[in-house]
């Protein structure tokens, strides 16, 4: 799916005053008609316009800057409209947005604020009608996956969490090529975050080899969070290509061992610590 951006329809301004105009006229033409006996052809032509003519202001679309929307006439993709404007498009054309109700924990999406895109029904009132925005926000976001624990390259139980920064950059290929976007990317953090951690030893391991090349390194989670952070990056955006999704940046957020084995590595590091200073 190649997305295609529609440049000539910014002529919202333009088609909103002509429709007040031709209702004005219509209302004019309607009442002379009826009083000095015209044609009966203008009176019904007149009286067509005042149910049908409302009909053109469904094709009258606001979008702000950073902002997309994905149009599809009866099933078939006619294109993109991007960035700030007031457009006029088809009226039987209508938005596609499969992540529109989608709330992840991330900006934009989490909490009370994220709710300002969309006008939600009241909850007790579970027959309340509830409208999602269908525009697709071009801006930058920020996703903060749940903490997971991942067994390291010793089997040792690590909790890990990552916040990663993304955004659209192909608006078809984010609707039509996968289910849900959102929903999409969280997975392929998840997954791509515990192909890599179980590569790393959370503190320096000897003779550990995070590389994969047969020569032992002294990379691990804590000590090379930079390297981490950018392999699971680099491992997400190969994945999230086919959605026309940008992985800007990735980073650690939390990095510490499982409960259940956190004291038992303290007595650990405390024993190494001895054995350190009593060599030097």
């Amino acid at each position: 799916m190649k997305e295609t951006i529609l440049t000539t329809k910014k002529r919202g301004m333009t088609v909103l005053v002509m429709v007040i105009v031709l209702y004005f006229a219509a209302v004019i033409l309607f009442l002379r008609t009826m009083e000095f006996g015209g044609s009966i052809l203008v009176g019904a032509l007149c009286v067509a316009w005042f149910f049908l003519g409302w009909i053109l202001l469904l094709g009258l679309k606001i979008l702000k800057p950073q902002e997309a929307l994905v149009l599809t006439l009866f099933g078939k993709y006619v294109g993109t409209i991007r960035g700030e404007g007031f457009y006029f498009v088809n009226p039987f054309c209508t938005g596609v947005n499969p992540a529109a109700r989608t709330r992840l924990s991330q900006s934009g999406d989490a909490g009370e604020g994220g709710k300002s895109a969309f006008f939600k029904g009241n909850k007790e009132k579970p027959d309340a009608v509830e409208l999602v925005s269908k525009k697709i926000s071009l801006k930058v976001m920020t996703l903060n996956n749940n903490v997971q624990k991942i067994n390291d390259c010793l089997g040792n139980p690590v909790e890990i969490g990552i916040a990663v920064m993304w955004r659209v950059t192909d608006t078809a290929k984010a609707v039509f090529n996968v289910d849900n976007y959102k929903e999409y990317l969280s997975l392929q953090c998840d997954s791509a975050l515990r192909n890599i951690v179980r590569n790393y030893p959370y503190d320096v391991a000897p003779g550990g080899d995070t590389t994969g090349d047969g020569v032992a390194d002294e990379g691990s989670l804590r000590g090379s969070s930079e390297i981490v952070a950018a392999r699971i990056r680099d491992e997400i955006q190969e994945k999230v290509n086919e959605a026309g999704l940008e992985i800007i940046d990735a980073r650690i957020t939390y990095l510490a061992y499982a409960t259940e084995i956190a004291a038992a590595m303290l007595q650990r590091q405390q024993a190494a610590a001895i054995v350190d200073a009593r060599t030097m």
